[in-house]
C-alpha cells in the first residue's frame, strides 16, 4: 500500500469515528435512546380487575396512563402508585369500589366504597369513632354487600341528653344548673310512716321538700324538677337509694295521681 493510500485510509477512519460520535451526540441531544425510544420512556404496569396491563410510555400522570391503556375508573375507585428507585418502572394498583350498607338510628343507606377496612369506610363517610360502636369491628376487611351496624355509645348518648336538657332548660326557663339526673320518682305525704313530718335535716316536710340519696345529691341542694317545680333536698329514706327521689305532696289525691315515674332532676347552681 502506498503512503498516499495509507493516508486516505486513516482519514476515512477518522471521518467514520467523527460521524459516529456526531450521531451519538445528536441522539443524546434529541432525547432519544440509541434504539429510537424517547429517553423518558418507562415501563408501566397497571393491576386492575384481576389482570396486569403492561406498556412502555412517556406518560407520568396516572389519569393519562389510564387513558392510554383504556382503564376506566368509577367515582369511588381508588389507586396506589409505586415507583422503582431509578424511576424507570411504575406500578399502579387499582382498587374497585364495592357496595356496602350502613345502618344507624334505624336508617339504612347503601354506599360505594374502596376502603380496605370498616374503619376506612367510617372515615370516608365522616362518622366520629368517638361517638359510635361499630359491628363488625373497625379492622374487619371490606367485602361486597357488607352490612355495617352503628350504635351511639354511652358517652355520646349522655352528651346528647345533656344538650337536650340544656335546650329544654332554655326553652322552659329552667334556672341554670350544675348537674342533671334522670331519676325514678315517687310521692309521699308529711304524715307517711307515722312520723312527725320533720325531715332528716330538721325542717318540716311540705311541698318542695324531697328525699334523696345523699351519696348522689347532697342534702341542702337546691333542685328543679319539671312538673313539680323548685325543691330542696332535705330528707332521706331507707328505700331512697341511688337514682331515686321521693317528692313531698300536699294531699293524698295529688300523691296518688303522681304515682311513680321517671323525672329529670336539675341540681341548681
Amino acid at each position: 500500500m502506498h503512503l498516499k493510500d495509507v493516508g486516505n485510509f486513516i482519514q476515512m477512519k477518522k471521518n467514520a469515528i467523527f460521524c459516529t460520535a456526531l450521531a451519538g451526540m445528536m441522539v443524546f441531544a434529541s432525547g432519544f435512546t440509541m434504539n429510537g425510544f424517547p429517553k423518558n420512556m418507562h415501563r408501566v404496569s397497571v393491576h386492575v380487575d384481576g389482570q396486569t396491563i403492561t406498556d412502555m410510555t412517556v406518560q407520568t400522570k396516572p389519569n393519562d396512563i389510564f387513558a392510554k391503556l383504556g382503564v376506566t375508573l368509577g367515582e369511588k375507585d381508588t389507586y396506589e402508585v409505586f415507583h422503582s428507585a431509578d424511576e424507570r418502572r411504575t406500578e399502579i394498583s387499582v382498587r374497585r369500589a364495592v357496595p356496602v350498607s350502613i345502618s344507624f338510628w334505624g336508617d339504612t343507606q347503601q354506599v360505594m366504597t374502596s376502603g380496605r377496612t370498616v374503619g376506612d369506610v367510617m372515615a370516608e363517610y365522616g362518622y366520629n369513632m368517638n361517638e359510635i360502636d361499630v359491628l363488625p369491628g373497625v379492622d374487619t376487611p371490606v367485602t361486597e354487600h357488607l352490612d355495617i351496624q352503628l350504635k351511639e355509645n354511652e358517652q355520646a348518648a349522655e352528651q346528647r341528653r345533656a344538650r337536650e336538657r340544656e335546650a329544654e332548660r332554655v326553652s322552659r326557663g329552667i334556672p341554670r344548673y350544675r348537674a342533671a339526673y334522670t331519676m325514678h320518682a315517687s310521692a309521699y305525704l308529711p304524715s307517711d310512716g307515722g312520723g312527725s313530718g320533720i325531715t332528716a335535716t330538721g325542717i318540716p316536710a311540705r311541698h318542695g321538700v324531697v328525699a334523696v340519696d345523699p351519696n348522689v345529691i347532697p342534702l341542702g341542694s337546691r333542685l328543679y324538677i319539671p312538673g313539680y317545680g323548685e325543691a330542696i333536698a332535705a330528707d332521706t329514706g331507707g328505700a331512697i337509694v341511688g337514682n331515686k327521689i321521693d317528692l313531698c305532696m300536699e294531699s293524698y289525691d295529688e300523691a296518688i295521681q303522681f304515682g311513680r315515674r321517671s323525672v329529670e332532676v336539675y341540681v341548681l347552681e
